[in-house]
């Protein structure tokens, strides 16, 4: 019976929450942000986290939401609850898009809007090469490491692929499966926890 106890209890793994990680959601947790979501950390310090929900769309295209962008084809992502009238994108073209911040390797976010609408409007970039998101999630001063102690959160990492992807549905599945062991079991686990 312990066994079994053992199956159902998610705990965190030993990965430290860092800049570029992935954060996967306990099965559990509820909330319309962050419910069976990823969440790649754009920056993580003493002083708090910043990140994107990478698999939660809003099925609008970006040239439905800014009228600058309007001949741009692409989905924007929930990107967390934080200031969620507001666009944030990431990208892989930090040669094309001056001031933007490092992630990891060739991924970047933000950088001049400016420049941005230009590459659009000449065509000079391409769906595969950005993503936006509407919001993003943030975390102050030791909260993360809390929620993480709570077990409410895994750190595990994604490639790059991975993260640009926009059909991503089964992003979370495929996140915990990687990590193996007990994790697999979550992955099939049941949306609506009545119907196991």
């Amino acid at each position: 019976m312990d066994e079994l106890f053992n199956i159902f209890r998610f705990g965190s793994n030993d990965v430290k929450p860092a800049k570029g990680k992935v954060l996967i959601a306990e099965p559990f947790l509820e909330g319309r942000y962050f419910k069976r979501s990823v969440v790649l950390l754009t920056e993580f310090s003493e002083d708090g986290a910043v990140g994107f929900v990478l698999n939660k769309p809003t099925h609008l295209n970006i040239n439905e939401l800014l009228t600058d962008l309007d001949v741009f084809e692409s989905e924007v992502f929930v990107g967390g609850p934080v200031q969620n009238n507001q666009i944030y994108y990431l990208h892989t073209v930090p040669e094309l898009i001056p001031n933007s911040f490092q992630i990891f390797d060739n991924l970047y976010w933000g950088g001049d809007f400016a420049i941005l609408k230009e590459l659009v409007y000449n065509k000079k970039i391409e769906r595969d090469q950005i993503r936006f998101f509407a919001g993003y999630s943030g975390w102050s001063a030791g909260q993360l490491e809390d929620e993480i102690k709570e077990n409410s959160w895994l750190v595990s990492s994604l490639g790059m692929k991975e993260i640009m992807a926009v059909n991503n549905d089964d992003i979370w599945q495929k996140a915990l499966t990687q990590l193996g062991g007990n994790y697999k079991v979550w992955a099939n686990f049941p949306k609506d926890q009545s119907m196991n």
